[in-house]
């Protein structure tokens, strides 16, 4: 990573706060890095709940002043009732935050010192928002960088999965957002109101949760804010960017057929990263220039400039070598392809039919009723997923799942030993013939690449609830009893499975926590006649090119033209963390142990999201959470969680300290969902502020 100095960039940049006003009167902190000039220029906005006042400050510090000393008026703004914004929480993406978006984009181009071209960028939620504003047409919103983001909020974020809902995400995101949604206004800016702004938005706020919950189908609660209802509703330009160990990569592929597909103005990069941006110093690299890629793509729709961004492939990929399994990874190898459109004509959806792999340990010859050949049947330990991994990698030491040959133990596995290399990228498929006795139930697949020593790397994965196989905006039983061909779709990946190495898929009809388990559990049986893998592979041109074929030398010339160069970031700000460093302070980031006797799994996580802070301002930031996750090996019902979080803010200078602890609960039983949560909040030692929700959700789909 290469520091910039101010004084390396062409133009000497100034910091402004203010707030800017939005249609009903409420009023939406401003942190903008203005590039100091009499002349007026672009502007870049991000969009976020997350506090440009204390979480996001390193964050911003390695992306505003960039732009800003380039050129572009670069400015963070707080959503309502977040940070040092006035108002109350409202739901994640709900209209009123797209309707104060548009007036935030409306004022910023509608200032002196704006051209009146806007372009939005963010990753996650600011990823989310920049899609779902550009969706919204303001009229000076050019073009937007999606990073990490989705297009889809039911099947594809932290909620829903295959039509299951998410134990670990659904749950952990919600218990994060109501600690979030908790934090105090800064007395820095509000002064002696920071107390009354603080009460009124704890007395308004609800938590995430149980409303995610009530919406268990793919309703109209998750069609807003999901631009894949319609895209061509999108008239900005898009860069999508994302990264193989982050769950929304499936949002690049969509975003870049769909987009493409409409004539629209679209490119697409997917890495070897996690949730994070591509040029943070945060495992796993290799990391890339991207405020450098980034700014050729402002330059080109925001100013006009010709810098050849269009000229390049639809999309960039990254290919992975194969991996040994480990839960965090420096670097990755491998190498990057041009994909000039997508879906490639040249990448054959191969099926490869169970019956060529060898099925253990469950599969069995003997006459199965309804079955076109020999039967495999699985019904797995509730315990099963233990060994997944987060479900956010952030690039911390136990994120990614480790060696899976305990998982695929507790699992059917259908194995086939490779004679060539098998370059895969895109989604994988398994299309199974599946029975079961009961009504409800839920299938999980695994792609791994075995090594020869026995190791087994999870490549892919890919969830389906029983009862939202005919769509997930319905529930329709399962035919007990009876047989039905299921598709399965796994998220997509780039890697290499080669020679020598054996390709196993791995099927549970469990997958604790990430999947919350079905209160039926009756296993299911496999027709392993009537299934397949269906396996996206990408063609070798370089080996074809060698052997001629002139089409293959022309696309391994466009990937060998494919390079980005090293990372570059402004010289960070001055955030300390004291704890940094220090053996004993953090605890285990992911603890996983069995109690025997009672025949329970726990896991225990810290997200490990930062700890204590010192800002340049003198705030002093402090955070501390931690997630539990229990469950029974042969009770489903059993499933329980829980997330405490404690964060405090002080400002020594003036004798200020507000704090607050939030806890989180969820358990089950086969009818029902029993959701518990807490907030305490302090003036100093003072409790100001208590409240309890306590609901009980009906199971009508998980």
């Amino acid at each position: 990573m290469k520091y910039l100095q101010p004084e390396e960039f062409p133009y000497e940049v100034t910091v402004v706060e203010k707030f800017i006003p939005v249609s009903d009167g409420t009023q939406l902190w401003m942190k903008a890095w203005m590039p100091v000039t009499t002349e007026p220029v672009p502007a870049i906005l991000e969009y976020l709940p997350y506090r440009s006042g204390d979480w996001t400050w390193p964050r911003d510090s390695e992306r505003h002043p960039y732009y800003a000393g380039h050129g572009y008026a670069s400015i963070r703004v707080d959503i309502r009732g977040h940070g040092n914004s006035e108002g109350i929480p409202g739901e994640e993406y709900d209209m009123q935050e797209h309707l104060d978006g548009v007036d935030v984009i409306n004022w910023i181009a509608n200032q002196d010192w704006c051209t009146g071209k806007v372009g939005m960028f963010g990753i996650s939620w600011g990823g989310f928002n920049s899609l779902q504003l550009a969706y919204m047409q303001p009229k000076p919103l050019k073009a937007i960088v999606t990073v990490c983001s989705t297009d889809d909020r039911y099947d594809n974020d932290v909620h829903y999965m295959g039509g299951s809902m998410l134990g670990v995400d659904m749950f952990a995101w919600g218990a994060t957002m109501l600690a979030f949604q908790s934090r105090p206004v800064d007395k820095r800016v509000w002064k002696d109101q920071w107390k009354e702004q603080w009460l009124r938005r704890l007395n308004e706020a609800e938590p995430y949760m149980e409303n995610w919950m009530r919406h268990q189908t793919r309703d109209e609660f998750w069609k807003h804010g999901s631009v894949c209802e319609d895209y061509s509703r999108i008239n900005a330009a898009v860069l999508a960017v994302g990264g193989w160990f982050d769950p929304y990569r499936d949002t690049v592929l969509r975003l870049v057929e769909n987009l493409s597909a409409q004539g629209k103005n679209v490119k697409g990069i997917l890495g070897p990263w996690s949730h994070q941006y591509p040029d943070r110093d945060i495992k796993p690299g290799p990391h890339i220039d991207f405020l450098g890629e980034t700014l050729r793509w402002w330059d080109y729709w925001l100013k006009g400039k010709e810098t050849g961004v269009m000229d390049e492939p639809l999309m960039k990929n990254f290919i992975m070598d194969p991996l040994p399994p480990h839960s965090v990874y420096d670097e990755i190898p491998g190498h990057w392809v041009a994909t000039p459109q997508f879906p490639d004509p040249t990448i054959l959806h191969t099926p490869f039919p169970l019956s060529l792999f060898q099925a253990t340990p469950f599969a069995s010859n003997s006459p199965y009723p309804g079955a076109k050949g020999a039967v495999a049947y699985v019904n797995s330990p509730q315990d099963t997923g233990q060994s997944a991994g987060r479900f956010f990698p952030y690039g911390n030491d136990s994120d990614l799942p480790v060696d899976q040959r305990a998982e695929d133990g507790r699992s059917q596995t259908f194995n086939i030993p490779l004679d060539n290399d098998i370059q895969i990228l895109g989604n994988c498929t398994a299309r199974l013939r599946i029975t079961t006795p009961g009504t409800r139930g839920q299938v999980y697949v695994r792609l791994c690449d075995v090594a020869p020593d026995g190791s087994s790397t999870l490549v892919t994965r890919g969830n389906l609830n029983l009862s939202a196989r005919e769509g997930r905006d319905k529930v329709v039983d399962f035919p007990a009893g009876k047989w039905v061909e299921v598709e399965i779709p796994m998220t997509g990946i780039g890697y290499t499975i080669p020679a020598g190495h054996t390709l196993r898929l791995s099927v549970s009809t469990a997958y604790w926590p990430w999947i919350w388990p079905q209160a039926q559990n009756e296993g299911v049986y496999i027709d392993i006649d009537a299934s397949s893998l269906v396996i996206p592979v990408r063609p070798d041109f370089e080996a074809l090119a060698n052997e001629g074929n002139e089409y293959a030398q022309i696309r391994h010339n466009a990937d060998m033209a494919i390079g980005f160069a090293d990372p570059v970031q402004p010289v960070n700000a001055k955030v300390l963390y004291p704890d940094e460093g220090r053996p004993g302070v953090r605890r285990p980031e992911r603890l996983i142990s069995t109690d025997v006797a009672k025949r329970e799994t726990f896991i225990q996580v810290d997200p490990m999201y930062g700890g204590t802070r010192i800002y340049p301002d003198g705030l002093r930031y402090n955070e501390d959470s931690v997630e539990r996750y229990w469950i029974s090996w042969d009770d489903p019902t059993s499933a329980r969680t829980e997330a405490e979080w404690k964060i405090s803010l002080s400002r020594p200078d003036m004798d200020w300290e507000a704090s607050l602890t939030a806890t989180s609960r969820i358990a089950c039983d086969e009818k029902n969902f029993f959701t518990v949560s807490h907030v305490w909040c302090f003036d100093g030692e003072e409790l100001i502020f208590e409240r309890s929700w306590k609901n009980v959700i009906p199971r009508i789909a998980s």
